[in-house]
């Protein structure tokens, strides 16, 4: 029994943090790192390298870096396509480092690979199909608006997530929720539209 609370445990806090992948990947990367640094998480043996001051700084780096790059138009898509595997690899890796249970090798990668590169997946490829929107919309020039979002959700949720990972994953899900919601009005109005456009043939 205790060592199912742990594996629950340890899978609210790496399914939070690997869902928050899906906004930005290196931000909860940083986030488990400071934390791991800082005795507020604790890291498997096999991730303790995470903790470390290089580490931090790579990730920090890393961190700034990506943030900038998704306000220069053009960018920010191109991004996108190559985050969407860097996503899956990313909460997949943290969901693994995350899992200080001691549990079977093949139940462990099989757990990150579902629960965290999963998760990390469905967020990103929504977030991806919000800018895509905002590209067709805007032209691109609405693009930094849905960037600072993503940024804010991605502090917010990954600070939550080593604080109160049951917290942190309600928040994932509710900002999930309200994105697919976003992205069905924004596909009934593009329906709409277009229908609206069509010439009626029938008279």
């Amino acid at each position: 029994m205790e060592t199912c609370f742990q594996i629950i445990s340890c899978l609210l806090l790496g399914v939070g943090l690997s869902a928050t992948c899906g906004f930005k990947v290196f931000v909860p990367a940083f986030a488990i790192s400071i934390g791991a640094h800082a005795g507020f998480v604790e890291l498997s043996p096999s991730f303790a390298w995470l903790g470390s001051w290089p580490a931090i700084l790579l990730l920090g780096t890393a961190t700034i870096l990506e943030i900038l790059a998704y306000y220069i138009p053009v960018v920010d898509n191109f991004m996108d396509s190559l985050e969407l595997p860097s996503a899956a690899i990313a909460g997949t890796i943290i969901v693994a480092s995350t899992m200080v249970v001691d549990i079977a090798p093949l139940a462990k990668w099989s757990l990150a690979i579902i629960a965290g590169g999963g998760t990390a997946v469905a967020i990103k490829a929504a977030t991806s199909t919000i800018r895509g929107a905002s590209t067709v919309v805007t032209a691109g020039f609405g693009n930094w608006i849905v960037n600072t979002v993503e940024t804010a959700c991605s502090l917010v949720c990954s600070l939550l997530s080593i604080l109160s990972p049951l917290l942190g994953i309600l928040l994932v899900l509710g900002i999930f929720i309200l994105v697919c919601y976003l992205l069905h009005r924004h596909v009934v109005k593009v329906r709409a539209a277009r229908k609206a456009a069509r010439p009626d043939c029938i008279q």
